[in-house]
């Protein structure tokens, strides 16, 4: 597989989760938020030339040259294919959470990271509001995990496509029905769990790192429960709703904001 038909893969699979995800918030809507799509969008864009430039398709190259070097975990060992791309997505959003959670205890990476909770309007497009910088500095993270864990190409085209349908429905305006939503909570992250991450205060921010599987959370003593019938307040202090691109893209270098 080339790195193009590694991005158009990415690309189709992003379209399809964020209309799933904006399908659903119709359906069964929290607050009935419009969203931060203006800004959202545009830093999508700032983001999307940037890492196009800098790293394409990457991932795919060095995933295609730990399986020629016989180099990682996973490339020295004797396995079925579907094992292995389970064994990946673990790996892969295990670095997640453990890169997540590092970016709200480290005060260089919580710089870039609060652009994404400074959004006041919790929808799926706030899985799209990141500074570049944040971006940036993840990408060897991620890089080095694949290298490191052996992951394969379909390995990653997995992780890649899940870690963008669960980005967008954890991100989403969604209510689910509390039978289901708690089925699902056991072992996956819900809006109802990423919402108190958002949350303003401390105390619910610094909870529910995890992006796919909640079990990370649990393992590490960072869970925190919620339900689609609470409401949350949802931001930063000190951050206006008008906020607009330049002043978000300065965010990094201005006042850190903590959660009340």
């Amino acid at each position: 597989m080339s790195e193009v038909e590694f991005q158009i893969i990415k690309s189709v699979g992003f379209v399809i989760a964020l209309v799933a995800a904006v399908g659903l918030q119709r359906v069964l809507p929290h607050a009935g938020r419009r969203g931060s799509w203006r800004l959202n969008g545009g830093l999508w864009a700032v983001n999307a030339i940037i890492l196009g430039i800098v790293c394409a398709g990457c991932a795919c190259t060095v995933a295609r040259w730990a399986e020629a070097e016989a180099f990682g975990l996973l490339n020295q060992m004797d396995m079925n294919a579907g094992v292995a791309i389970a064994i990946a997505v673990l790996g892969l959003d295990g670095v997640s959470y453990l890169w997540h959670r590092a970016n709200h205890r480290i005060p260089l990476l919580w710089r870039f990271h609060q652009v994404h909770h400074s959004d006041p309007n919790f929808t799926a497009t706030t899985a799209i509001r990141f500074h570049f910088g944040e971006l940036l500095l993840a990408l060897p993270v991620r890089l080095l995990a694949v290298v490191i864990l052996g992951i394969s190409i379909p390995g990653v085209i997995v992780f890649e496509l899940i870690f963008a349908f669960a980005n967008f429905f954890e991100h989403g305006d969604i209510d689910l029905p509390l039978g289901l939503e708690k089925q699902l909570a056991f072992l996956l992250i819900t809006p109802a769990l990423h919402r108190r991450h958002h949350s303003r205060e401390a105390a619910l921010l610094n909870s529910n790192y995890g992006t796919i599987f909640s079990f990370w959370d649990r393992a590490f003593g960072s869970f925190g429960s919620n339900r689609s019938d609470v409401q949350i307040q949802i931001g930063l202090p000190g951050v206006s709703e008008a906020l607009g691109p330049q002043a978000a893209l300065m965010m990094p270098v201005r006042d850190i904001y903590r959660g009340e």
